[in-house]
């Protein structure tokens, strides 16, 4: 069992200060500019009050892996100025849950689940999403195919409320970080060709955050070297 941690906790506070100067050390050697960079905490498993400290700390870019997370701290803190991205697999029957909830959904990887998330759609409200890419040899990984990443997005842009952002992906673990993100930036390209606005590229997390920031990702993926460790869940 954990501690749930406060708003005045200084050693979060002190991992958040630690990982943003990271992050400006490393657009610096690449020759950009650190506030073109979005810096997302994902708070798996950690408690909406953990959320709520992030945010007295200036957070407001949060992340959630589970549909069920998502929405229950969502539904806990509807005052706070938060936005949520969901990064985890989506099922298709949960396309709904997941559209209530989150900003933006950067894990489509198929038509079929682009259907859903535009099928659940509110009125006229226009929902954030980026195309998720396998960049390892598993097909039963998240994501789609390299060669399918252009594909989607094409199909992502008939529906009138989806907005194609970017890719996403994760850096396999038999390849050096730099090589993975290098390809991620080309399929990236591609997707340009499809929406010129759609420049996200959604990459890095604690371990290759640095590599990404160097192959030109804009948005990262940071969870315990912030959070701090995952509670126990048993």
């Amino acid at each position: 069992m954990t501690q749930e941690q406060g708003p005045q906790d200084p050693a979060l506070a002190a991992r958040l200060s630690a990982i943003d100067e990271k992050i400006a050390d490393a657009a610096r050697r690449a020759g950009r500019d650190a506030r073109e960079i979005t810096r997302i905490v994902v708070t798996k498993f950690h408690p909406a009050s953990l959320v709520q400290a992030l945010h007295a700390l200036g957070v407001r870019e949060v992340g959630e892996n589970r549909q069920q997370e998502l929405s229950a701290k969502a539904g806990e803190l509807p005052s706070l100025d938060l936005r949520w991205h969901f990064i985890g697999q989506a099922q298709t029957n949960k396309a709904a849950a997941i559209r209530r909830s989150a900003d933006a959904v950067h894990s489509v990887d198929r038509d079929r689940l682009a259907d859903a998330l535009h099928r659940a759609a509110d009125g006229d409200d226009i929902l954030d999403v980026l195309v998720q890419v396998n960049l390892t040899d598993d097909p039963g990984r998240g994501g789609v195919a390299p060669g399918e990443a252009r594909s989607l997005a094409e199909h992502i842009m008939t529906l009138p409320s989806l907005r194609l952002r970017g890719v996403m992906a994760v850096a396999p673990l038999d390849e050096e970080p730099q090589s993975a993100f290098a390809r991620l930036r080309s399929i990236a390209d591609g997707v340009r060709d499809v929406e010129p606005t759609a420049t996200w590229i959604s990459a890095g997390m604690t371990g290759d955050f640095a590599e990404a920031v160097a192959a030109g990702a804009t948005h990262l993926r940071i969870g315990s070297a912030i959070t701090g460790p995952r509670p126990d869940r048993g």
